[in-house]
């Protein structure tokens, strides 16, 4: 996943504002963890209905107070805010632990047209390989809150691939009830040999 972000800067939305500028320091913040990037903007008044919502959201699953998949998730807001007073006005209403792109960096344009974003608010969530996961995050949050994290790192299968040998494939067993439709929702099956595969 680091090589998404290859090249580029990433500022760290707390106080300091330290910057994630080096491979090894960009390789070591989305290691193994899903990546959520989050198009939106001050100016946008969906943006803003849909913020308390998001703020919720981040504060379960990145506060140590709440501590549900704090270290799992890396959340980058892809600002397409007009001004840069805009853009900091806007990263007050995110936890602390957002990342985003410095204000002038044209990396977001491209991100935006990589995944096809149209509308804003958009939330466009990544396995770590950067394979997509789902395009729908806004709508997924708004109804499910946390909830919908957890379909996503099943659907990641991250822990199976961390854990497990290729010989513990073999015998598959759902992970949960709810598994065989999460994997029709976000097209994973799996394949032959027991990895996974995206679907058609």
């Amino acid at each position: 996943m680091a090589n998404l972000f290859e090249g580029i800067t990433l500022i760290v939305n707390n106080r300091d504002r330290d910057q994630l500028d080096t491979p090894q320091e960009l390789e070591n913040k989305v290691r193994n963890k899903l990546v959520l990037l989050y198009f939106g903007s001050r100016e946008c008044p969906k943006c803003q209905e849909f913020a308390p919502v998001l703020q919720e959201f981040s504060n379960r699953l990145l506060d140590e107070f709440y501590v549900e998949r704090a270290a799992q998730l890396v959340p980058v807001y892809v600002s397409q805010d007009q001004t840069k007073e805009k853009e900091q006005q806007y990263l007050q209403t995110l936890h602390r632990k957002w990342l985003y792109l410095p204000f002038q960096d044209k990396y977001k344009r491209e991100l935006r047209k990589k995944y096809n974003i149209k509308v804003i608010p958009s939330i466009v969530v990544l396995k770590p390989n950067g394979d997509l996961i789902t395009r729908n995050g806004v709508a997924e949050i708004s109804m499910m809150g946390v909830g919908c994290f957890k379909n996503w790192w099943e659907a990641s299968e991250i822990i199976d691939r961390n854990f497990l040998l290729a010989e513990d494939f073999e015998d598959w067993t759902w992970k949960s009830m709810t598994d065989p439709l999460r994997q029709i929702k976000y097209k994973v099956k799996k394949s032959g040999w027991g990895g996974v595969t995206e679907g058609p």
